[in-house]
């Protein structure tokens, strides 16, 4: 039976709750079937063992209402169980236009945040249609099914709440294209591991104040990312060759990374990488992690030494969102089903040009600036923000 169809049938609202167990739902439409009703609407939720079943349906003909309710009510209270029947027209109005999926991450989530989040929600103008947990842990992570406002202002209402709020909060449009073939895309040093490879190196050349120096300066906007780069680096010049393994053994994958790339793969997401670091590390890195794409700075090693030079095209910040743009294209999947995660100034260009730009324990400039931000330290938690709940991700690691 269509919306239409329904809009002015009279019809019950049957809620049961109270203690869970297996056959509530069967033993409740079994009682129901005796009076030929249809079911317009099913809802049921189970917090904490125990159960709110609500079942929207027809009227009985022939004036079978008082027998239906006096008979749901002593099969309920059989049951130890309490019923309530409620009388009206039709179905649900209606959902208002714009339709997204607000997700929320909290380490804890506290009613006060809650609360906050809901209030700005109705403040745009939205509704919240359905409410469910993705996730207990590491984090908590709910979402929030919100109709009646466009998506855009929702975000941008959202984003700038949430960090005084102390949650973390993704908006995304809903439709079919969330459980689309995707390419996710994130930078390496301080996101998909903990280290900066930079200093690695520089650890086995004994020049790590000096590198640090350089940074700085990088970050007081003295030198723009290239002419950085090209400083640290010239600083490895005479290291042996040999240290590219001692690096690579020392990386540390950020926590939840293999999850994170293990639960993507197997979704039939595409994944890359791409870096201000080196190829001799994010090779070593695509190969571990059965990465689809990758693309670094490669330092140029002569004779068994490294020249303290890199070679090729330089992967800086529009370098990165070039390198996202090409991987889309060679993935086959449209920019709007990207998703790209990056902690650093030179990562904006790509949070931004992706459909969904992820700003991973970030700077506040860079927070402020991608389309929403996680300040957990799990990578994983990024899987909560596409809607993929942690059931899912632990069923998949068990298959």
């Amino acid at each position: 039976m269509s919306a239409s169809q329904t809009s002015d049938v009279p019809t019950l609202l049957v809620k049961i709750f109270g203690k869970d167990r297996p056959g509530i739902t069967a033993g409740l439409f079994d009682t129901l079937a005796a009076y030929s009703v249809d079911v317009v609407d099913i809802e049921q939720v189970v917090t904490r063992g125990r159960i709110v079943l609500c079942a929207l349906v027809t009227k009985p003909a022939g004036g079978a209402e008082g027998d239906l309710r006096a008979t749901v009510h002593s099969w309920a209270e059989s049951l130890r169980m309490q019923a309530e029947i409620l009388s009206g027209t039709g179905d649900n109005r209606p959902r208002g236009s714009g339709r997204s999926h607000v997700t929320v991450l909290g380490h804890p989530l506290t009613a006060e945040s809650t609360a906050a989040i809901a209030a700005k929600i109705t403040g745009t103008g939205g509704n919240i249609d359905r409410i469910f947990r993705l996730a207990k842990y590491p984090v908590t992570a709910v979402e929030f099914a919100v109709s009646g406002v466009e998506t855009e202002p929702l975000r941008t209402e959202l984003a700038t709440a949430s960090a005084h709020i102390g949650v973390d909060v993704a908006v995304v449009s809903a439709g079919l294209h969330r459980r689309a073939q995707r390419l996710v895309v994130m930078d390496v040093d301080s996101t998909l591991i903990q280290d900066e490879v930079i200093e690695l190196f520089a650890a086995h050349a004994g020049c790590e104040a000096e590198v640090a120096e350089v940074t700085e300066r990088a970050m007081r906007g003295e030198l723009d990312f290239e002419q950085s780069l090209h400083a640290r680096v010239a600083l490895l010049a005479g290291l042996d060759a040999s240290v590219v393994d001692k690096v690579r053994a020392e990386v540390q994958l950020t926590p939840g990374a293999r999850t994170l790339i293990r639960t993507l793969k197997r979704l039939g997401y595409q994944v890359g990488v791409v870096s201000g670091g080196f190829t001799q590390v994010t090779d070593d890195l695509r190969e571990r992690l059965g990465l689809d794409f990758a693309s670094a700075n490669t330092l140029e090693i002569v004779d068994g030494k490294l020249t303290g030079k890199v070679t090729g095209e330089i992967v800086d910040r529009a370098g990165k969102a070039r390198l996202l743009r090409r991987f889309a294209a060679e993935a086959d999947v449209p920019l709007s089903q990207t998703v790209a995660i990056g902690d650093g100034a030179n990562d904006l260009d790509m949070l931004n040009a992706a459909g969904l730009g992820v700003a991973f324990n970030a700077k506040p400039v860079v927070r402020e600036a991608a389309h929403t931000a996680v300040n957990v330290p799990f990578l994983d938690a990024v899987l909560y923000l596409l809607g993929i709940t942690r059931e899912e991700i632990e069923a998949a690691d068990l298959a």
